[in-house]
């Protein structure tokens, strides 16, 4: 069994029209994040939704995501919230706190939210890593969070309530 994830164009039941997107995206590491905005942006074009219907909020960093979209969340303001961002490990214990912080609380936004709530933060040993992981390319996981946001408005679609 392959652990690929499908590309987008395998989501042929999610028709975008319509649905609203808002991504939430770190200014640090600005070399990475820019790269991560891109993909998604890309992506959600390339699945047809259209260019009005996606906002852009830029954070400070990692650790503001999860409040940040928690906001987005209660504001009704979109039917997917993708969390961008990336934090590479340092000489301190601080890439731990960060990271914690992000994943526990856009994990907990998410079981919580009537709507999807996406996963593009990059924990990262080296900045060699995150770049490889932000590029133009099918590598990059910002592409993926709006391809798994995408697909998550059409799982929510099948399942109603």
């Amino acid at each position: 069994m392959s652990d690929a994830r499908p590309e987008p164009a395998a989501f042929g039941d999610s028709d975008l029209s319509g649905h609203r997107f808002t991504i939430v995206c770190a200014r640090f590491n600005p070399e990475v994040t820019d790269g991560l905005l891109s993909g998604a942006l890309r992506c959600l074009n390339e699945l047809g939704a259209a260019p009005d219907s996606v906002r852009v909020h830029r954070v400070p960093g990692a650790w503001e995501l999860p409040q940040a979209c928690a906001r987005v969340v209660s504001a009704a303001e979109a039917d997917a919230v993708i969390a961008l961002g990336c934090v590479v490990r340092g000489e301190t214990q601080h890439f731990d706190y960060v990271c914690g912080r992000a994943a526990l609380g856009l994990g907990a936004l998410a079981d919580a939210a009537p709507i999807p709530v996406t996963f593009g933060v990059l924990t990262v040993d080296t900045m060699e890593q995150a770049l490889a992981r932000s590029g133009d390319d099918g590598k990059n996981k910002g592409r993926e969070a709006a391809a798994a946001a995408a697909e998550m408005i059409a799982v929510f679609g099948r399942i109603g309530g």
